[in-house]
């Protein structure tokens, strides 16, 4: 790596640091929040995988740390990859819709924020430049970044993820409320997993 290459990522990693301290510090939507402003995400200017998820669950909130539960052990069963790897910014970067735990509903967790996605995530992917996929992880991922190119459905979407690629793999979220999707949809842990953990393989340069 060229003195040019590595001044211009340290330039880079310098914006983004100064940019996900701006949004840590965000209270855009503070007074819509039950448990308050604690807004958990993961990046750096290396990472080569995007995961976009919902937004976090309470015990996410609890602990800053993204994906820590039992939806996040899943996940990183689909990807193959432990946790070290999973958490390792410099390989792969996360960044929900909703950055803050939205509140309960009356059947889970309310959808993210509306505030959160306009308001940063552009600004973050052009910080972002040697992102290779984004992995879109639930509706709420898909509606934002495929927009009129979402099938009818979720599971329509999902099963079209050929037709994303080499930018985005669409993924029904792993959550455990979904298990009973996961049985009636044998296909996808058949052939979109496999597909999903041969190009993470790829990109992250593991042997399968």
């Amino acid at each position: 790596m060229d003195f040019l290459m590595m001044q211009n990522i340290s330039e880079t990693n310098k914006k983004l640091s100064v940019l996900l301290k701006e949004i840590r510090s965000c209270r855009v939507c503070e007074q819509f929040l039950p448990l308050g402003v604690n807004p958990v995400l993961k990046a750096s200017s290396q990472a080569k995988i995007l995961i976009v998820g919902q937004a976090p669950g309470t015990k996410v909130h609890q602990t800053g740390i993204p994906w820590n539960d039992a939806s996040g052990d899943k996940l990183r069963e689909w990807m193959d990859v432990d946790k070290e790897t999973f958490y390792d910014e410099n390989q792969i970067a996360i960044v929900p819709i909703g950055f803050c735990y939205p509140g309960k509903g009356k059947s889970g967790d309310l959808p993210p924020r509306k505030e959160c996605a306009p308001l940063w995530h552009e600004k973050i992917l052009k910080l972002l430049p040697n992102l290779e996929l984004i992995l879109l992880v639930g509706l709420y991922a898909q509606k934002f970044y495929l927009g009129k190119e979402n099938k009818k459905t979720l599971t329509g979407t999902v099963k079209a993820y050929k037709e994303y690629w080499p930018k985005f793999f669409p993924l029904v979220h792993p959550s455990p409320r979904n298990k009973f999707w996961l049985m009636q949809n044998p296909w996808f842990e058949d052939q979109v997993v496999s597909d999903l953990r041969l190009e993470v393989h790829r990109l992250l340069n593991r042997n399968p």
